[in-house]
């Protein structure tokens, strides 16, 4: 397992978002991704340019380099990273793809929270636990 892993920030408040996370921890075979709930007093630490709203606005992935993706690009980055990813990944690279990915994602993470009531996340993330990783929080 490497030592230096992308952390991914994100709202650990949102059943949505916490549901996704718990998702890529079984995705992540290749343990690639460190996640850090927002909330951690060591997301100030890693993201200092970010401010709290822009947190709150999308996920976040903060690279071993110390380059931010945010949104569907941070989905693009880490999705290349993660095999079963990969397609998904590949698919954000055609020409003009990302720029609907990034509107669709902000109007999911606009509404979020009420996704998270219609669709039950909190149900669900009680039904799919996170798969035990060092490093998480």
């Amino acid at each position: 397992m490497p030592s230096a892993r992308h952390i991914v920030l994100y709202d650990g408040e949102c059943s949505l978002c916490t549901f996704q996370m718990k998702l890529l921890t079984w995705l992540d075979w290749c343990h690639v991704v460190r996640l850090l709930p927002i909330a951690d007093p060591e997301a100030a630490r890693v993201a200092p340019t970010l401010t709290r709203e822009a947190l709150l606005e999308a996920i976040h992935c903060v690279t071993t380099e110390g380059t931010i993706h945010r949104g569907a690009r941070c989905l693009r980055f880490v999705g290349l990273r993660m095999p079963l990813l990969v397609p998904l990944a590949l698919v954000l690279w055609i020409p003009g793809v990302i720029w609907i990915a990034e509107r669709i994602y902000m109007w999911v993470s606009r509404n979020r929270y009420l996704l998270s009531r219609l669709f039950g996340c909190k149900d669900a993330c009680a039904i799919l636990p996170a798969r035990k990783r060092g490093g998480d929080v």
